[in-house]
């Protein structure tokens, strides 16, 4: 029995950009959010493609350029409250409803995932 990884089961590549190039604009126009988003958005999308790649199976994309992730040191230098935490997981279920991933196994797997990394990353009450 062959077991496939969640960016098998979501379509890979194809699926990783549409979730990036889908979420960021929402980032961007957040109230809550976009404060932490400054600058060029192509970067931080390129960064995000190379994250969510490694996570869901797809290559060490992220590790082999910056390092392992360890994300919530990499964020401290950002204020993550529960409310930011909260929108981030928010537009991230509304991204993957638009993409139409919600619905599929790998898409809750990923879901399921993000919602376990999304507490992990609040460094301010």
């Amino acid at each position: 029995m062959e077991i496939k990884t969640i960016y098998e089961k979501i379509g890979g590549d194809e699926s990783i950009r549409k979730i990036v190039d889908t979420f960021y604009p929402k980032v961007y126009e957040n109230e809550e959010l976009s404060p932490l988003f400054e600058g060029d958005m192509s970067e931080i999308k390129r960064k995000q493609w190379m994250f969510l790649t490694q996570l869901t199976g797809g290559g060490a994309l992220y590790s082999e350029e910056f390092g392992p992730p360890n994300m919530r040191v990499r964020h401290m230098p950002f204020e993550i409250t529960p409310v930011r935490a909260q929108a981030w997981l928010k537009l991230m279920h509304e991204t993957l409803t638009e993409t139409g991933l919600i619905d599929t196994e790998g898409g809750k797997a990923l879901f399921e995932r993000l919602s376990q990394i999304a507490p992990i990353m609040i460094n301010k009450h």
